[in-house]
């Protein structure tokens, strides 16, 4: 028959299932952030953060293999299904970029492997959508996610800008968003 779809075929619902638990990763060489948020309830719960440590005598390798080490145990036991990655940033030191992609990389890959969907989001719109400039400093990032999760203390900052990366993807994917999130 002419313009039918076959009965195997499964409908597509236009309301798909959402993220209910999230994960924010704030790459970097030697302190990479992380936040996993669980939607849900009137206040957004944290279910987990931190910071991936690496001192300056550890090699690139070994920080490397902490990152997709640690991100793969955060994965295993909080069972994310979406993560919100901080998009690239220019820098002026080429070498400065090329070890920061490096630990994109690495936590990119751990959490791929995990089958979670990645979304890229600019650091500037994670401050537009957390405090509302996108020019906002760290602190102002980290004071306002501690209210919006009802924290009792103020997270680190690079656990804050993870936090921020999850709740920034809850809030850009709602069901009548203009600017969604972009898939990587």
């Amino acid at each position: 028959m002419q313009g039918s779809k076959p009965a195997s075929a499964p409908e597509k619902n236009a309301e798909t299932p959402a993220h209910t638990i999230l994960l924010g990763v704030d790459p970097s060489l030697r302190g990479t952030g992380y936040g996993v948020v669980k939607l849900g309830g009137e206040v957004p719960a944290t279910l987990d953060q931190g910071t991936i440590k690496c001192p300056a005598k550890w090699s690139r390798s070994e920080c490397l293999v902490a990152i997709s080490r640690t991100l793969r145990e955060v994965i295993g036991r909080h069972t994310p299904t979406v993560c919100a990655v901080e998009g690239l940033f220019f820098a002026q030191n080429v070498k400065t970029a090329l070890i920061m992609g490096e630990a994109r990389g690495a936590a990119m890959a751990a959490v791929a492997e995990n089958g979670l969907e990645i979304f890229e989001i600019a650091p500037r719109k994670v401050k537009q959508s957390i405090v509302g400039y996108g020019n906002a400093q760290k602190l102002a990032v980290a004071k306002m996610v501690q209210r919006m999760l009802a924290l009792d203390e103020l997270p680190a900052p690079d656990a804050a800008d993870a936090l921020a990366l999850a709740l920034t993807y809850a809030h850009l994917n709602k069901r009548f968003a203009i600017d969604p999130t972009q898939k990587i």
